[in-house]
């Protein structure tokens, strides 16, 4: 279910917002900002669901087409907390191995020596990740929800931050392995990323042009935090208040879903739980230690658009998953502030 990007009502500050001096996330989560914008051009809103996803302790599913950067956003995320990152380019014949790791006989030393996988680290970039069979997506998405391996029946737990962000291609289908509905839902939100406006575009391709072969634009973004900067960072997101209010509007929107005819199948609880989540990073980042229903709001398209499928009428009728949430989103009446 691929939906074209289109603009969001994800709230974005048109400068960055200047935190409460003891908010310490929301000052981390701003100075990451600035930093990632410096490599990433155009794809300002982006960069903003991406960091409250990182500071709510979830994981992507980016969306687009190829050439929007999303390798240089992670690398560049990356790079700013000085955390480590991963890579993984899924194929057809990826085994789970090759994602976890293994045992190796070392003939040496006549021991099992170990091999991490590319799972052991901060960002982990699940590339194309609908390209490899479901064995292997099943291997990422264990490690993914327990954030940790088991190999050979030993069980290693990851060091903290731990966040995958996978991409998939939404033109090319052939020799692909959707995710099932199960699995997608393991994802905390669904981005869909845009080509940048004519004025963003110039200024990459001007940037570009101008660097030499090799040179990154990832290399100008500095480190301002650390990834014991980020764990705490996130305890502080938890820790934002949510009266009750507010919870029940996060339940009612998923409701609607349910209860939708537009909807074949709608979002569980586990999409009520995401929306509060990414609505407490989504006050943090803008300066608050509580949420608002305007925040719930927001996060509703990133967080329940791919958890929901829409009736076959609907979809052949040319509508698209995100109208119809805006809609159902709309019909549902927000608490008063």
């Amino acid at each position: 279910m691929n939906e074209s990007a289109e603009p969001e009502s994800f709230p974005v500050a048109a400068e960055p917002v200047a935190p409460p001096p003891m908010s310490h996330a929301a000052s981390i989560a701003n100075r990451m900002r600035e930093q990632i914008e410096r490599a990433v051009l155009g794809q300002r809103e982006v960069i903003h669901q991406v960091l409250a996803a990182l500071l709510a302790g979830g994981h992507v599913l980016l969306e687009g087409k190829p050439g929007l950067g999303k390798t240089q956003l992670v690398l560049a995320m990356a790079r700013s907390f000085g955390g480590h990152f991963g890579r993984i380019q899924f194929t057809p014949d990826l085994m789970p191995s090759d994602v976890t790791g293994f045992r190796l006989f070392d003939m040496k030393s006549q021991t099992f020596q170990l091999r991490h996988g590319p799972v052991f680290t901060h960002l982990l970039l699940a590339d194309e990740i609908n390209r490899a069979p479901a064995k292997t997506q099943s291997a990422l998405l264990e490690v993914m929800q327990e954030r940790q391996v088991t190999i050979d029946g030993e069980t290693l737990p990851l060091s903290p931050p731990f966040m995958t962000l996978a991409t998939q291609n939404p033109i090319e289908h052939e020799g692909t392995y959707p995710l099932p509905e199960a699995q997608l839902d393991r994802f905390l939100m669904k981005v869909l990323l845009d080509y940048p406006e004519a004025q963003s575009e110039r200024e990459i391709v001007s940037r570009s042009a101008a660097e030499a072969p090799g040179q990154s634009p990832v290399a100008k973004v500095e480190m301002v935090a650390s990834p014991e900067d980020i764990v705490r960072a996130q305890a502080e997101t938890a820790a934002v208040r949510v009266v009750t209010e507010v919870v029940d509007y996060a339940v009612a929107i998923v409701q609607a879903t349910r209860s939708s005819r537009a909807v074949a199948l709608g979002a569980g609880t586990r999409g009520a739980i995401a929306l509060v989540r990414i609505a407490k990073a989504i006050a943090i980042l803008h300066g608050r230690d509580y949420v608002i229903p305007d925040d719930i709001k927001a996060a509703s398209l990133p967080v329940l658009r791919h958890r929901v499928q829409l009736a076959p009428e609907v979809a052949i009728g040319g509508q698209g998953v995100d109208e119809i949430l805006r809609n159902l989103v709309d019909s549902v009446p927000a608490p008063r502030q």
